[in-house]
């Protein structure tokens, strides 16, 4: 697996990451089993997908106890990015980054992951009762600790800011700039793919000029983008999916000449390559510093979108992604 560093501090993980939160959270409940997700997260180690990511709010807290189940065994294989900011009410998410429950998260995260330090711990918020830069400090407090090795942040508003057409990430980059101030920031996360791939704008060249790294969440489209969904067939009532209007059967169905684009470029590499394969490709050329992190819960798809580490897409075939139709419906 090709290694890529991201961040000041030097960061060294496989250049395609691995999605917990399809284990224990967002998707189809009937299709999560622990077995084969543990089974999957060694098949990920195995492979040199090291970067486990994940965050107390999934399950919640279900999907760090998952992976500390693979961590008490594997830890030195493992890159653990997990994160902090989000509780999970009955019908309801609400922010805290209030620096007295940061330091308290934090130590619970430890505790499930079964590890005595986290690579990666992210503000997957912001509390908009706290300043950012009070949070960014007790975050910072338990890097000199060494309870944590590096700070990072997800990007937050891109979805809804879709409608007015204004530039998406200008909430994420001013909290970005607070916070350098008061500790660097290793690494961003935010949405970015073929079909969503509103980050190259501002948000990718400010983590690039930074030597700030860019985790790419949701780089196959939430499964679109790897051809193996059906119009029409539905999703289960608690799958994430089936309240999205960009996941309708009618607009399923208009967005299915995306998949047919990926699919021709994946001809030009072979009959093994796959249109995920080549998504993921895409997204590794945009820069050395990117790394996506698709999320699966099955060795299958595991070891299919390690495999794409190793495309090279050519320029002809960076053209014909950028030629593509754009995604059709709106998050919202």
């Amino acid at each position: 697996m090709e290694r890529r560093t991201i961040g000041a501090a030097a960061l060294s993980v496989g250049a395609v990451g691995l999605g917990c939160m399809p284990m224990s959270w967002a998707y189809s409940t009937s299709r999560q089993r622990g077995d084969e997700s543990v089974r999957a997260v060694h098949r990920a180690l195995d492979l040199g997908v090291d970067l486990l990511d994940t965050a107390d709010m999934y399950g919640p807290f279900t999907n760090e106890l998952l992976v500390g189940r693979v961590l008490k065994e594997r830890r030195e294989d493992a890159f653990v990015s997990t994160k902090v900011g989000l509780l999970v009410g009955e019908q309801h998410i609400v922010a805290n980054g209030r620096p007295g429950y940061v330091r308290r998260a934090c130590d619970a995260s430890l505790r499930r992951l079964q590890t005595d330090v986290i690579d990666l711990y992210q503000l997957h918020r912001a509390d908009p009762e706290v300043p950012v830069e009070e949070t960014w400090g007790a975050m910072a407090e338990l890097v000199r600790a060494g309870k944590v090795r590096s700070l990072g942040l997800c990007a937050v508003g891109a979805r809804g800011g879709r409608r007015s057409g204004a530039r998406l990430h200008d909430t994420t980059i001013r909290q970005l700039e607070r916070v350098q101030q008061v500790f660097p920031v290793s690494a961003v996360q935010a949405e970015l793919s073929v079909w969503s791939p509103e980050a190259l704008d501002a948000l990718l060249p400010w983590c690039a000029a930074r030597g700030v790294g860019f985790l790419a969440a949701m780089p196959l489209g939430n499964g679109f983008l790897t051809g193996t969904l059906t119009p029409g067939e539905g999703f289960e009532p608690d799958d994430m999916r089936a309240r999205h209007p960009r996941f309708t059967a009618e607009m399923m169905a208009a967005n299915q000449p995306i998949v047919a684009g990926l699919r021709r470029v994946a001809a030009r590499h072979g009959p093994d390559v796959t249109p995920a394969q080549v998504a993921l490709a895409w997204v590794l050329a945009q820069g050395d510093h990117v790394v996506p992190v698709p999320g699966t819960k099955r060795e299958r798809w595991v070891t299919e979108n390690a495999g794409a580490a190793g495309i090279r897409l050519t320029p002809e075939d960076l053209e014909a992604v950028a030629g593509l139709p754009g995604a059709q419906g709106s998050w919202e």
